[in-house]
């Protein structure tokens, strides 16, 4: 019940929600235990570069990977990764998720780290 609805949420976002070469899509996905992101160009259907609490630099540090300081880790990880490839704006992808919690966390450490969406 509570999946069906988030897919419901995630089709009515990617109506309008489109990452193109010059402003590719930064979608999230969490589980329980984890949080992952994406950089997506749709144009061309490939994903550009992730970042998620399981890449092994970010596993060092962090303790958990199920909550709001992990999620502020991989925020300020994918900016880097980001701006490191020379992108610096993205269309953000709540994925269907509620923007409060890890989510939100991740989003301001990201723009705290340069991403502007």
């Amino acid at each position: 019940m509570k999946q069906s609805k988030r897919f419901r949420r995630k089709k009515h976002i990617r109506k309008t929600v489109n990452g193109t070469k010059d402003r590719p899509r930064l979608c999230v996905y969490k589980s329980l235990s984890h949080i992952y992101t994406q950089i997506i160009d749709d144009d061309s259907q490939k994903v550009l570069f992730g970042c998620s609490t399981l890449t092994p630099e970010l596993k060092k540090e962090i303790k958990y990977g199920g909550n709001i300081e992990a999620a502020k880790h991989v925020g300020k990880k994918i900016a880097e990764i980001c701006q490191t490839n020379g992108v610096k704006k993205v269309v953000f992808d709540r994925n269907g998720y509620v923007f409060h919690g890890r989510v939100k966390a991740l989003a301001d450490s990201a723009r705290e780290a340069g991403l502007e969406f």
